[in-house]
């Protein structure tokens, strides 16, 4: 089986489990709790290894990892707490740009290759990152105009579906980039086709947050 593969079947048995717990709030926020724990362990790992000689710095960056996992966590939870049937259609929908940004970018960069996008990651390529925003353009517009009066966005949907997708990648780059400083491949090898649960979230971390924050704000 190619990674390719790998990585829809992966992705579609992730949101298959987010959907069962959608279904009720208590799994949900139980879900965050644990993959908030498997993260900070691949953080952890990563703060070791990079900073091998360092054990200061290794603190003050799990520490701010931490904080930041917190707020990640905070703002979801609190965010379905105002209306959970309603909200949770919207974190579903971040969640869907986020994967099809993942598999767009993988695909279009596998298929059709050529130049490197940056030295950070060095498998990312230009036409990887048109991908990305193309399939999450497509997918995200289907599934809008499918949930159509479920799904409310008071801001520019397709601004807004390019922003998640352009954060999400950003968020990659910057796994990518502790990864590389690490020398590791992988954050781990929970996820077939992905690695560990930094390597399926790395966009999610900073999309989710600041796409709930537009969402609060318009």
């Amino acid at each position: 089986m190619n990674e390719l593969n790998k990585r829809i079947i992966t992705s579609s048995i992730l949101l298959s489990i987010i959907f069962i717990t959608f279904l009720n709030i208590y799994l949900l926020c139980f879900l965050i709790l644990f993959v908030n724990f498997l993260s900070l362990d691949e953080f952890n790992k990563i703060y070791k290894q990079i900073y091998i000689k360092n054990k200061n710095l290794q603190f003050i960056y799990f520490f701010l990892t931490i904080v930041y996992m917190i707020y990640f966590s905070l703002v979801i939870i609190l965010f379905l707490i105002q209306s959970f049937e309603i909200n949770k259609l919207l974190i579903m929908f971040i969640l869907i740009i986020c994967i099809s940004t993942d598999i767009g970018g993988f695909a279009f960069g596998k298929i059709i290759g050529g130049k490197k996008l940056t030295s950070i990651s060095p498998k990312k390529t230009y036409s990887g990152l048109i991908g990305s925003f193309i399939t999450s353009y497509l997918v995200g517009l289907i599934i809008y105009n499918f949930m159509e009066g479920k799904i409310i966005i008071n801001f520019n949907i397709f601004l807004y579906i390019f922003l998640i997708s352009a954060i999400s990648q950003s968020g990659d780059l910057f796994i990518s980039f502790f990864k590389r400083k690490a020398k590791i491949k992988d954050t781990g090898s929970i996820l077939p086709g992905h690695g560990g649960i930094l390597d399926r979230m790395d966009g999610m971390l900073f999309a989710m947050p600041i796409g709930i924050i537009i969402i609060n704000t318009f």
